[in-house]
């Protein structure tokens, strides 16, 4: 592996773990907070409301800024912005300035999480991509997993601040590496750099995402009043004109060769039906097993750790079973694997159980994430990496919103939220219709698509 594609690989991994672990550690500390700053259940939760509408609302503007401007310097700002605010929220004096500045680091977040990907398909091949892909996913587990004990801890002995400022060196470090070590990007057509940036169609994104992510947090604990119906109304018909507009601009945000062919598409849905039964599925299971089994969190955590292993040491297995039987046949095995494991743990009644089923729903969502993220990254032109990256997050933003939407939902009007369980596995098998329209193995080795290229696209 060459020296560039070895910083892209580092760079990637390790501020992808940045993001993941600041969203886990801080559910530790939001009660530490709350207590500290003499702040509501509300405003506590718009810490994380506020910081999810900002970064899934602009993740495909900002990728589009780094295919326009570069990965790697966007990667850069979006990094070192992410650690400055961590430590702007480590000092803030009252819960509204937490809350501020937690919508401030979304917005780094969205600068820096399309450029982890966006990097990658810049220095490896198109066929290449798997591996990376898993072991930046591999990485995300591990800190998925990891996040709970080291907030634990740091909040126990630190204080809620310890969180933030667990950002500050990392971010740092990796910024000034961006900044000094350039690596070679894309090669870019002449007319690249004269495309204009679709601010009205980012502007009709973000209000469409904003509505609908806002919608979905609500819903849980307001039900579907009509704040609730008003929101997704307004996402509705934002979606619409943004549909409408993208078709009649000369340099659409979104480019159309990428969604035209339907494999992209059908990537992300998988990406969305996914993330929604594994995080609902998550959400569940922790109630399930602190108020009906009486397991104290710390139990609980571990009961649920055969997922996380399975999902590290299996997304680079995944990478080889990829590129031996194509992302179709992977994908619909993954995602079966994936509604067993939600199913297994509907009946489930001990820890042994709950154990198989954790180990299950981890394997399946671990193979999904490499299966699926890799098709859409490679199947985007080199200069429309970005893009196809802010997509891939967008998903997996919005996957786990609705996930948990939907079980707490189905939890008021049934018996308990273990009822929601099985709808969860059916979300998951919907997934399977949209794998059917993936790449056959010869497929997955073949350049991207040639209504991809003339939009100036190249090889890595």
């Amino acid at each position: 592996m060459t020296a560039h594609r070895r910083i892209a690989l580092a760079s990637s991994v390790i501020g992808a773990v940045v993001v993941a672990l600041d969203g886990t550690v801080l559910t530790m500390a939001q009660p530490a907070l709350q207590r500290d700053l003499h702040a509501s259940f509300a405003e506590v939760q718009w810490t994380s409301t506020g910081y999810l509408i900002a970064v899934a609302s602009l993740l495909v503007f900002a990728g589009r800024l780094g295919d326009r401007y570069g990965h790697q310097r966007l990667f850069a700002i979006g990094v070192l912005g992410f650690g400055a605010v961590s430590a702007g929220i480590g000092f803030a004096s009252g819960v509204g300035w937490v809350i501020g500045l937690r919508v401030l680091q979304g917005v780094f977040g969205a600068l820096l999480q399309p450029a982890t990907l966006g990097m990658l398909r810049a220095a490896f091949p198109p066929d290449r991509l798997g591996m990376p892909i898993a072991l930046r996913t591999s990485a995300i587990g591990v800190a998925a997993a990891a996040g709970p004990l080291v907030g634990g801890v740091l909040v126990t002995h630190l204080g809620w601040r310890a969180v933030f400022f667990l950002n500050v060196v990392p971010a740092l470090v990796l910024g000034v590496l961006a900044l000094l070590v350039r690596t070679p990007g894309p090669r870019r057509s002449p007319a690249a750099g004269h495309r204009r940036l679709d601010l009205p169609g980012a502007a009709l994104l973000a209000l469409t995402l904003a509505c609908l992510v806002h919608t979905l947090v609500d819903v849980p604990e307001h039900g579907w009043s009509a704040p609730a119906v008003l929101g997704l109304l307004t996402a509705a018909g934002a979606g619409f004109v943004l549909v409408r507009h993208e078709r009649r601009t000369a340099d659409p945000l979104l480019p159309p060769g990428m969604l035209g062919s339907g494999v992209v598409g059908a990537a992300l849905g998988i990406l969305v039906a996914a993330s929604a039964a594994m995080f609902g599925t998550l959400f569940v299971a922790s109630f399930v097993l602190q108020d009906e089994l009486g397991m104290d969190p710390l139990r609980t955590g571990l009961t649920a750790l055969p997922g996380g292993v399975a999902m590290v040491l299996g997304a680079p297995s995944a990478a080889v079973l990829l590129r031996r039987y194509g992302a179709r046949r992977t994908t619909v095995v993954a995602l079966l694997l994936l509604a067993l494991g939600v199913l297994v743990l509907f009946r489930a009644s001990g820890t042994e159980t709950f154990g198989g089923g954790f180990l299950l729903l981890g394997a399946g969502f671990g193979t999904v994430m490499v299966t699926a993220t890799a098709v859409v990254v490679r199947h985007a032109a080199a200069e429309s990496a970005g893009v196809a990256g802010g997509l891939q997050q967008t998903a997996m933003n919005v996957g786990p919103v609705l996930g948990v939407a939907t079980a707490a939902t189905l939890a008021a009007v049934t018996d308990g939220l273990r009822m929601s369980l099985p709808v969860l596995a059916g979300i998951a098998l919907v997934g399977v219709l949209a794998a059917l329209k993936l790449p056959d193995p010869g497929d997955l080795r073949a350049t991207p698509a040639g209504s991809l290229r003339h939009h100036g696209g190249s090889e890595a």
